[in-house]
């Protein structure tokens, strides 16, 4: 077959019509229209049923888009292959990352990145919940648990601890708790229900000093959001008092940690990429940013 002809063939499928993919490709309704017949004729078989309001795949034309979908995506990977064998690491790096993470760690050193790396552009997925490396929706990402996927390749970048933080503010306001007990006294921000499994366990506020009771009801919350950088600047204003990963509290300058000899749940978060992005030189060096930012900081 053709590969010039099966790339069109690629985009007219996903088009789903000979005038949108014309847009795309540049090309003349009737070149694209020449192309698959031609296809057509190669293969001897019909790709399309060809209806006023647009094309149908075939069951020979869904066979060879599957095909043709596999192998653009091993082209642009060897294309992404071949753009990391330059001496300087240069392109686009999609990085997806917690809410926590992305929106106050991290971009406060992501200026730092771009000016070693010139040639580098950067893409920034903030959310709790995960993206699928594999289809390559991020190129790497930072995640608070140990990825289960096994064609992804890992490194523990650091172990997040968790702490009770509350506002200056608030504490004179409501006073300082002296034991877990007190906390039943005070208003509290937790985690809602709707949040990723990865982050729930953070609502031991909620359960602090009742973990060996039993039938014990958990506190109640005066608030709940949906992430922890909400959570964070809440906190900050005086609501209540939060329990919050220690790299994200410290870096605030507004609050203060209480009961401190009290130790939350801490976990490792691990820097995440596919395999195919193996010798990327620039998820070499961003990797490895990562890991001299995170050195530098003893919190963690």
């Amino acid at each position: 077959m053709d590969w010039d002809r099966v790339r069109i063939f690629h985009v007219v499928a996903e088009a789903g019509s000979f005038t949108r993919a014309a847009d795309r490709l540049g090309l003349s309704q009737s070149a694209i229209s020449r192309q698959i017949g031609a296809l057509e004729e190669d293969l001897g078989s019909p790709l399309f049923h060809r209806h006023a309001r647009g094309l149908v795949l075939t069951e020979q034309g869904e066979i060879l888009l599957e095909t043709a979908r596999e192998v653009a995506k091993r082209m642009a990977a060897a294309q992404t292959a071949l753009r990391e064998s330059r001496d300087v690491p240069a392109g686009h790096l999609r990085i997806s990352t917690t809410v926590g993470v992305g929106t106050v760690w991290l971009t406060s050193h992501l200026a730092e990145f771009l000016d070693r790396y010139p040639e580098i552009t950067v893409s920034l997925l903030v959310t709790d919940g995960e993206v699928d490396l594999s289809m390559r929706q991020a190129d790497v990402a930072v995640r608070m648990q140990r990825p289960t996927q096994a064609d992804l390749i890992q490194r523990r970048l650091m172990t997040v601890h968790t702490h009770i933080y509350g506002s200056p503010g608030y504490v004179e306001r409501h006073g300082m708790p002296e034991t877990t007990a007190d906390l039943d006294d005070h208003r509290l921000i937790a985690y809602s229900e709707e949040s990723p499994g990865v982050i729930a366990p953070l609502n031991w506020i909620l359960f602090a000093g009742r973990e060996e009771l039993e039938n014990v009801k958990p506190r109640e919350a005066s608030l709940l959001i949906n992430n922890v950088y909400g959570m964070l600047r809440a906190a900050e204003s005086g609501l209540g008092l939060a329990s919050l990963p220690d790299y994200l509290a410290t870096s605030s300058g507004r609050l203060q940690c209480l009961l401190p000899s009290v130790d939350g749940p801490s976990f490792s978060a691990y820097f995440v990429y596919p395999e195919e992005l193996r010798s990327s030189k620039r998820v070499a060096v961003f990797r490895d940013f990562l890991l001299e930012k995170v050195a530098a900081q003893p919190v963690w």
